[in-house]
């Protein structure tokens, strides 16, 4: 009964969302090699991308197209901060990216993964950008109903550097939650979201973080 129950409450998630919450390939930007200046790069960063052997239980393994978010925000800072996780990096000295989302087994419960690559030091100008980016964007707003409050998600001991914010409140009229979590590690630019209907867990977020620091690695 709790299968079933959980079923149609996924059922129920996903039309709130516009059918957002499906996706049906694996998303990579634009999908093509020849897009970027280091084919080898986003073939390294698909293949890491391309398995949640590393995530924790309760996601499907295989991974969907690139996350995107369930409303537009009105702030350009935190359209700017949601952009990276659906394959929308910030495209100075960018030589590869690639961008997915992994299915939970939680009411509307979902992990978007992107990683993207950058030439010199680049990685570090974005981070910071993307960090002061998060500093200006305390509430979400769209039309319909949606009014989401950002709270610092206290981050230690991720890669290089790291942000993260908790956002709470409703999507369409109904509840919502998501964390969001922007990282550096050497050249590589990392951003999750960690979303659900219900709620979201903190630790749930910390342990998938570590094995998407560990996929930015591979």
């Amino acid at each position: 009964m709790k299968r079933g129950l959980r079923i149609t409450g996924l059922v129920v998630a996903c039309g709130l969302v516009s059918g957002l919450l499906i996706g049906c390939l694996v998303g990579c930007g634009s999908g093509k090699t020849e897009d970027y200046a280091d084919p080898q790069a986003l073939a390294r960063l698909q293949g890491a991308l391309g398995s949640a052997s590393r995530l924790p239980d309760g996601f499907a393994l295989q991974p969907q197209e690139a996350w995107r978010a369930p409303f537009t925000a009105a702030n350009r800072n935190c359209r700017a901060v949601l952009a990276p996780v659906g394959g929308r990096a910030p495209a100075r000295a960018l030589t590869a990216q690639a961008a997915v989302t992994y299915q939970g087994d939680e009411l509307g419960e979902q992990v978007g993964v992107g990683l993207a690559r950058y030439a010199g030091s680049e990685a570090e100008g974005h981070i910071d950008d993307l960090a002061a980016a998060l500093s200006d964007c305390r509430k979400v707003r769209s039309r319909g109903g949606t009014r989401l409050k950002l709270h610092e998600l206290p981050l230690q001991d991720v890669g290089d550097e790291a942000v993260g914010a908790e956002l709470r409140g409703k999507l369409n009229g109904y509840p919502y939650a998501l964390d969001v979590v922007l990282a550096r590690s050497g050249d590589t630019l990392v951003s999750l979201v960690h979303t659900g209907m219900a709620g979201v867990d903190r630790e749930r977020t910390r342990q998938l973080l570590t094995a998407v620091m560990g996929m930015a690695s591979a």
